[in-house]
């Protein structure tokens, strides 16, 4: 049993060894990762800290809070938020996260939905995904996430804009090289929403989408749009078992 044991434990040090997937954290400046690592340095953490007084206050005619359904974030929440985007029955499409949030607030609270990008969404699910931090992400199974996923692996691939451009192209192919004094990152999502240096706010993943986009001159699908949300269940596919790391810092 004891060979058995040292076995497989050489066999999964192997495995991690042989996985060339690099978090975005590993291509910042010491300074930088420092910020990421210290939850008192981390700026992130004021929109955590903004989402957790929302979680815990009611809204909508219904007059609950979410903490009213689900209680404490820190038990409820954990793993929630590596198992998104997931397809959802009702609607019949992918949502991710911050849909979901919304889905929530329309369907149990009888309250508006959160304008996309807000303060207060990204604040709801900066506090979300927090709870799944160091935990790995574990895309759903189910047949229509998969379906979702698949489309976004099209898109991935696809070259868009006037630069004739895919995300493949720079991403998969040109990772730790240098484009504009910046280094290129492997595109993992595993660390949003996020703290950019560069908007010096929160952003979502969708943000960071529509900024590519924009940078190959592509046409910029609106936020919410059914093509980002297959690019991100694509995304989650290819971050399977890498550590959430929310909320994040990025130059």
């Amino acid at each position: 049993m004891r060979a058995l044991a040292a076995l497989l434990l050489i066999f999964c040090l192997q495995a991690v060894a042989d996985d060339a997937r690099r978090s975005g954290s590993e291509f910042m400046s010491a300074s930088t990762q420092a910020m990421q690592r210290d939850d008192t340095l981390n700026p992130g953490m004021l929109w955590v800290s903004g989402g957790e007084a929302q979680w815990n206050a009611a809204a909508g005619k219904s007059g609950k809070s979410c903490a009213s359904c689900h209680g404490d974030a820190r038990t409820s929440m954990r793993g929630v938020a590596a198992r998104f985007p997931a397809f959802d029955g009702a609607s019949k499409m992918a949502v991710n996260l911050s849909q979901r949030i919304n889905i929530c607030r329309e369907r149990k609270q009888q309250a508006p939905a959160l304008r996309l990008e807000s303060e207060e969404l990204l604040g709801l699910e900066a506090y979300v995904a927090m709870q799944s931090r160091g935990l790995p992400v574990a895309p759903s199974q189910d047949a229509g996430t998969k379906a979702a996923a698949a489309r976004g692996k099209e898109l991935y691939f696809q070259r868009v804009g006037q630069l004739n451009l895919s995300c493949a192209q720079c991403h998969d192919q040109q990772w730790g090289k240098r484009l504009a004094g910046s280094t290129i990152p492997q595109a993992h999502a595993a660390a949003y929403p996020i703290y950019r240096l560069e908007w010096q706010a929160m952003g979502s993943l969708q943000r960071r989408l529509r900024n590519c986009l924009s940078g190959v001159r592509a046409e910029i699908p609106p936020l919410g749009a059914q093509e980002l949300v297959q690019l991100e269940a694509w995304l989650a596919v290819r971050d399977q078992g890498m550590p959430m790391e929310s909320p994040a810092v990025r130059p």
